[in-house]
């Protein structure tokens, strides 16, 4: 390795390291902003020139997210997603039904309108049923934030990492369901009976309608819902049919902001600013590592074989999701993706694996946190030993079912 890529190969390390930590004592600077730094640091040191640094911006996935983004924040603004999750767990009959409804709908929803937003639309929807119902609302909170990872992993448009591996490795919609939904689906399975086993006693207590507050008002704008209905199914069928995600996603949330009714400043405060920015700013940290070539002597000394063996990529790609968390860790494989040999096989493991690792502990998954903290609003807490009981069987139950699948499915 050259000296003269040693800045680049210290900035990348110390970017990851505030990735991995979430901070740096004594300052407020976040995952974000250490991001933002980075890349700012790549072409400040001579790492990456300004034309470089633009290049290695993954537009096409940018655009894929802000529209689906845009996509989403219409369906949550119109009520959709609670209208629609509200509608299953009114047909469940006993505490095990109504388990099996959140399990049902967050991993449905997560599947096409990425996870976190599912988990943001409906935690609060979920507490409000489990106390009409009189459960104790933990088991059906972590039925929420499990099955929204396990579901997002059936869909390119699921989850940003799937996205990003998508973009690199050229994966058609079509394609990325066909092979990663059916394992997904008996995830869901395992993930509910995982989590009826551990609480059975809680979740099968009989339900005492009778002393339950009224439920909560729906508010649903139904001309939007509708529309917003319409064009999200839309893009849907037009990424089954092939057409380019990016573009139909860009499309479909531009068709959306032309509303009489809907002012444009709602959306766009739905949107996740500081995600995109943090993507565009790891884009061009890791092209700056790529330039060290320290990959390549990294890969040398591992060995490409034992990399690329399923079992072996599946377990360091869990590892480095549960460190600097998932994103991260696919873009650190978007450089060692055509070095390892490039594939279907190997960018739906890198894409599978990093999701259900997400299941792992509280932290491993944004999606996870948004559901614990919302709770923690309404006063109910999930501790981290809780999430551990039911998101350690169902990470390395739905880890082996998933590589299984892809080793045994070409």
């Amino acid at each position: 390795m050259l000296p003269s890529h040693t800045p680049a190969l210290a900035i990348f390390a110390l970017t990851y390291a505030v990735i991995a930590l979430g901070e740096i004592p004594w300052l407020r600077i976040d995952r974000t902003g250490a991001a933002l730094a980075g890349a700012v640091a790549m072409v400040v040191s001579g790492a990456l020139s300004g034309a470089a640094a633009e290049r290695a911006i993954d537009f096409h996935t940018i655009a894929l997210l802000l529209g689906m983004m845009i996509v989403v924040a219409n369906l949550r603004l119109s009520g959709a997603f609670a209208f629609f999750a509200r509608g299953l767990l009114s047909r469940a009959r006993s505490g095990f039904g109504m388990l099996a409804m959140t399990v049902a709908a967050a991993g449905l929803l997560a599947a096409f309108f990425i996870n976190d937003v599912v988990c943001l639309a409906l935690t609060p929807l979920i507490i409000d049923a489990a106390e009409i119902a009189d459960l104790d609302p933990i088991p059906l909170l972590l039925g929420l934030a499990t099955a929204s990872n396990i579901g997002s992993a059936a869909t390119i448009t699921g989850n940003p990492q799937n996205m990003i591996v998508a973009g690199f490795a050229h994966l058609g919609y079509s394609s990325f369901a066909f092979h990663l939904a059916p394992a997904a689906i008996i995830g869901l399975v395992i993930d509910f009976l995982v989590i009826a086993a551990v609480y059975r006693k809680s979740i099968g207590a009989p339900r005492r309608p009778s002393d339950a507050p009224a439920p909560r008002t729906l508010r649903v704008n139904r001309p939007l819902m509708i529309k917003s209905s319409i064009v999200a199914l839309g893009a849907l069928a037009m990424f089954v049919a092939g057409y380019p995600t990016h573009l139909v996603a860009m499309s479909a949330g531009v068709i959306l902001l032309f509303t009489r009714r809907i002012k444009p400043h709602r959306v766009y405060r739905l949107i996740d600013w500081t995600m995109l920015a943090m993507f565009t700013g790891l884009f061009i940290v890791v092209a700056g590592f790529e330039t060290t070539g320290f990959q390549t002597e990294v890969l040398s000394l591992v060995g490409v074989q034992r990399l690329t063996h399923p079992v072996t990529l599946t377990v360091v790609v869990a590892i480095l999701s549960n460190l600097v968390s998932n994103v991260p860790a696919v873009l650190l494989f978007r450089p060692l993706y055509p070095m390892l040999g490039g594939g279907r096989t190997l960018a739906l493991l890198i894409a599978s694996a990093s999701t259900y690792a997400g299941n792992l502990t509280l932290v491993g998954s944004i999606a996870n946190l948004i559901v614990v903290e919302q709770a923690r609003l309404r006063r109910i807490d999930v501790t981290f030993v809780d999430y551990l009981r039911v998101g350690v069987p169902i990470t390395l139950i739905t880890l082996a079912i998933n590589t299984a699948f892809l080793a045994l499915w070409p």
